[in-house]
């Protein structure tokens, strides 16, 4: 049996496994790495609160918000007290010179603190066998930390689709439902949804150029566009997605498994690092 099949059958496992075993009741702790905002005169480091619930209610786990400290955060340390990392969506995008990219727009709203900090971060955290989901920003920046490039505009690049939210409309319209995405055949995705497509929202104008060295993709938006890839050799869960699960997740069959699945491979990670 492949690393991947063996992966897919625990998630079964998982998702099977009933309220009362040893696993289920286990709360790991993930971490999730913050922005670096200044809000009025003074910097803050900040999380959503959808993220913050999503951990909570759907994961099953307590969240650990992570400063945006860069080098000064003691990664390893860290890594050592954490059973799963979240890299949440921003407002933010990469800075380009990460990846080599064009400058970026004037305007353009980047947190080189949460670059410094995230990007070390990712590859520290796979190798370590720490289980990771990345979501928006976060699945752009697992790509550009194992060495992939980012379209900084989707929409203005030939045959691809318009994939920002019109922001006019309402949260519940610019986070319903947008297109549907194929999940790859034999993937992590796959095997949690039980079928080969689902709808997902479409709240990014970034968006993969290049996929990295070592990651798989796990769905394909219509356009052919990159939505969700694994970390093809991680020793452990290591999953992103270019949409949203958090919105809403307890309402969103699939997103409340996908959060569940994470969850229990932090907990499975807890109860390994107890024995």
């Amino acid at each position: 049996m492949g690393v991947h099949t063996a992966r897919a059958g625990r998630v079964t496992n998982i998702l099977n496994m009933s309220p009362g075993s040893p696993m289920a009741m286990r709360r790991p702790l993930i971490g999730i790495p913050a922005d670096r905002r200044v809000l009025g005169e003074h910097p803050f480091h900040v999380v959503g609160e959808k993220y913050i619930r999503a951990v909570i209610d759907a994961a099953g786990a307590l969240p650990l918000l992570i400063p945006a400290l860069g080098e000064e955060l003691a990664m390893d340390e860290l890594l050592a007290h954490v059973d799963g990392v979240l890299f949440p969506g921003s407002r933010s995008n990469v800075e380009p010179q990460r990846y080599a990219g064009e400058a970026s727009d004037p305007g353009t709203d980047h947190d080189p603190a949460r670059d410094a900090t995230t990007l070390p971060l990712i590859p520290r955290a796979v190798a370590q066998g720490v289980p990771v989901l990345g979501i928006c920003r976060g699945f752009q920046e697992m790509n550009v930390a194992f060495g992939g490039t980012l379209w900084q505009k989707v929409h203005a690049q030939p045959g691809l689709a318009d994939h920002r939210e019109n922001k006019s409309q309402p949260l519940e319209v610019q986070y319903g439902p947008a297109h549907e995405v194929e999940l790859t055949e034999g993937g992590m995705l796959r095997a949690i949804a039980g079928t080969g497509r689902i709808e997902v929202n479409s709240v990014h104008a970034q968006g993969v150029r290049t996929l990295a060295p070592g990651l798989a993709i796990e769905a394909r938006a219509p356009d052919g566009l990159v939505e969700a890839f694994r970390v093809a050799g991680a020793p452990h869960f290591a999953l992103a997605v270019q949409w949203h699960p958090e919105w809403q997740v307890m309402g969103n069959p699939f997103s409340r498994a996908l959060f569940a699945a994470f969850g229990a491979a932090s907990a499975e990670r807890a109860q390994l690092r107890q024995r």
